[in-house]
């Protein structure tokens, strides 16, 4: 599965170019659509366009079982990247969760629930801005007419870029029927950091997403030649900008957060010419939601010192994880295991969250990262690490499905 996937949308920078609604991304749910095929899964895909792969040998349809108090237990991730991002990110979650349930099937496993294979579309939000956009319209965290009015860097909206996909734009929105069979969502993803390092264990279990949102900072100026006008005459719009990437490392360095602007749109965009009009974009996350807010605060006032209008674009507080289904993965991961398996938070978002924030029992574990890179062509995650995060995650798949009921309350431990 792993060489089948190894080529699409790969860049000259050896890492990936996977964005929502495109060839690539067409050739990738064909892929998911294939695998579920050949393992006999049935495939749906929700009004927003997420695929499921549905698992079940039980009596009746998924539906009947989730109405019996029988919800599914699901697993999955995304297949999209951001711009040349490594190929782990993501992939790694789809690639584990079908050699996951390969492995139970092989040990002729039989689910007393239904279990499901995901591929969330759009988590990334790459192309058209938002993040975990394809699980925040399925939950109604993000309203179907933002999201179609979105536009990529051509102008192209979301809308039209479904269109193009052969998918109409007004079936889009919440799809609280596909989220009902849902009784808990274990996501598996590469470590984005070197904890798991530093701590010599191959796999954790995730605790939390630190809060983390993105601000944009329009600067004003004037245009103007570059080589004839005085420096005590120009207005220019790229001085404002300069101070917020500055002050964005001090603030964050003294608030214990960490802030990024990694992204800048600049008018007119000529060598020759004083910047008009500057766009930043502002990252800001934390382990303490108290100084994030502070550290953005106190950016925001500077900017606006500078002449700027800032625009809060998102904002996610604390997620936590359910803490019964995360202590509960922990134990099955120690039953076995050499090293004790850590519970870890995370500074990067996921659709694990976005669940979790709906009211989903939702956890993840992650797969040790030797590079610690992520978002980039040097994020990388050993063959051997990989096949231990599936064994982990089959064990959890296991336990979840066999060793207790999941029902309307999440996964239950009495028959365990």
């Amino acid at each position: 599965m792993w060489s089948d996937l190894e080529s699409v949308g790969q860049a000259r920078s050896g890492g990936y170019r996977r964005f929502a609604w495109t060839a690539e991304d067409h050739t990738l749910r064909e892929w998911f659509a294939g695998e579920c095929a050949r393992r006999g899964l049935e495939l749906t895909t929700d009004r927003v366009g997420n695929q499921w792969g549905w698992w079940w040998d039980g009596p009746g349809t998924v539906d009947d079982a989730v109405a019996a108090g029988r919800r599914a237990v699901v697993t999955g991730s995304h297949l999209d990247s951001v711009p040349d991002g490594g190929a782990f990110d993501g992939p790694l979650g789809v690639v584990s969760a079908l050699a996951a349930v390969d492995r139970l099937r092989e040990a002729g496993v039989r689910p007393q629930v239904p279990v499901a294979v995901t591929n969330f579309v759009d988590e990334e939000g790459a192309r058209f801005g938002i993040a975990c956009a394809g699980s925040r319209v399925l939950t109604g965290q993000l309203d179907p007419a933002r999201a179609l009015a979105l536009t990529d860097a051509d102008g192209t909206t979301y809308a039209e870029a479904l269109r193009a996909a052969g998918r109409d734009p007004d079936d889009l929105g919440p799809d609280p029927q596909t989220l009902a069979r849902v009784g808990a969502f274990v996501e598996l993803h590469v470590e984005q950091g070197r904890a798991l390092v530093d701590l010599g264990a191959p796999v954790a279990v995730a605790s939390d997403i630190w809060p983390h949102g993105r601000w944009r900072f329009d600067f004003p100026g004037e245009a103007n030649h570059a080589g004839t006008t005085r420096l005590q005459d120009r207005r220019d719009a790229m001085l404002g900008y300069a101070d917020l990437v500055l002050g964005a490392r001090h603030v964050a360095t003294q608030r214990g957060c960490v802030a990024t602007v990694g992204k800048v749109h600049v008018t007119p965009g000529g060598v020759n010419a004083i910047p008009s009009h500057v766009t930043g974009w502002l990252d800001a996350r934390g382990a303490d939601e108290e100084q994030v807010v502070a550290t953005v605060a106190e950016l925001t006032a500077r900017g606006e010192e500078m002449g700027a209008t800032v625009t809060r674009e998102s904002w996610t507080p604390t997620t936590r994880f359910d803490q019964g289904l995360s202590e509960r993965l922990r134990r099955v991961l120690d039953r076995d295991a050499e090293v004790s398996a850590p519970v870890l938070g995370t500074g990067a978002g996921h659709d694990a969250g976005i669940l979790a924030t709906a009211g989903v029992p939702s956890t993840m574990l992650f797969v040790r990262n030797p590079t610690g890179v992520s978002h980039s062509p040097a994020e990388h995650a050993e063959a051997a690490d990989c096949h231990a995060g599936v064994a982990a995650l089959a064990d959890c798949l296991r336990d979840l499905t066999t060793g207790g009921a999941t029902t309307g309350d999440g996964p239950q431990d009495g028959a365990a």
